[in-house]
């Protein structure tokens, strides 16, 4: 076999050991698929993939997609990198940094947008951070795996409503009507089930700074279980912290995962180029939030 697999913790990471010209190979490619759906993020350490490479193995793995061709580092139209979101603070491609400072809070791409949630998400690392920078991944699979059996009945009916300016509230004091605008333009209110059962019968728990209400709770009493439960899936037993090197190139299933950055020095340049590959299932739905009736006279 020409690819090897080894888990980094029980629950959540696999190093995929394997020579760069048998990358596209079929049986590599299915080994990585197969992988991803039991370790949730695979870690190519230092592989150093062209722009090029990174969209063959795209293409190789699923149907790409791009959602982000309305950000800053996503507008790129050369050919060969069109398909690529650049993520970085750099100014020279980011007039609006806090699409990227938002991925310093826990997030699963996507989630904000009416499409099949993607499945995953493919990243090379281009320009390190001298210090911070590294991205921690939770299992949302794993973490509703062990759950209490009360707490897992408790939580399995409710709903979720999702914005991405929910998002983007950490950077601000107060939000300015103009940028309040562009993120409700830009996205679409999700309802999303908290709990959601795939179309492979697992079950994971979907969460992110993006969820923001809980249908049927007061905001308080909603937003503080969306926060416990996020601490729970963010501890240890379900996470990985990867330490970037240069050229290194890390997989991870969106559908089980959720992920953050740890903050960086923002003019240091950091660099980490994108693709994503297409989901096949539909999460949720956009949400009408209810009417209050009027009591006439």
């Amino acid at each position: 076999m020409t690819v090897t697999i080894e888990p980094i913790k029980p629950h959540i990471g696999g190093i995929v050991r394997v020579d760069k010209a048998h990358l596209l190979d079929d049986l590599v490619v299915q080994a990585c698929k197969d992988a991803l759906e039991q370790r949730g993020v695979l870690v190519f350490p230092q592989i150093h993939l062209t722009n090029a490479e990174q969209l063959a193995f795209t293409d190789k793995f699923g149907q790409r997609v791009k959602f982000t061709g309305t950000v800053p580092g996503g507008e790129n139209a050369s050919d060969e990198d069109d398909e690529l979101y650049k993520i970085t603070l750099d100014k020279e491609f980011n007039a609006e940094p806090e699409y990227v400072l938002g991925t310093w809070f826990w997030h699963i791409d996507g989630v904000t947008i009416d499409q099949p949630l993607p499945k995953a998400t493919l990243l090379s690392a281009r320009k390190l951070s001298p210090s911070g920078g590294q991205t921690e991944f939770a299992s949302t699979l794993a973490a509703w795996d062990q759950l209490p059996e009360a707490e897992k009945a408790a939580i399995a009916d409710l709903m979720v409503v999702h914005r991405m300016e929910a998002s983007m509230r950490p950077m601000y004091i107060e939000m300015p009507d103009e940028r309040l605008n562009r993120y409700r333009t830009m996205s679409t209110v999700m309802l999303h089930p908290l709990v959601w059962t795939q179309s492979s019968g697992r079950k994971s728990l979907v969460l992110g700074t993006h969820a923001d209400e809980v249908v049927g709770k007061s905001l308080p009493e909603g937003r503080s279980l969306l926060a416990r439960l996020t601490e729970w899936c963010a501890q240890k037993e379900f996470t990985y912290s990867h330490e970037w090197q240069d050229g290194d190139f890390v997989i991870w299933n969106n559908c089980g995962v959720m992920h953050r950055v740890v903050p960086y020095d923002e003019d240091c340049g950091r660099m980490m180029h994108r693709t994503t590959i297409m989901g096949a299932e539909r999460l949720g739905v956009p949400w009408a939030a209810p009417q209050k009736h009027v009591q006439l006279a």
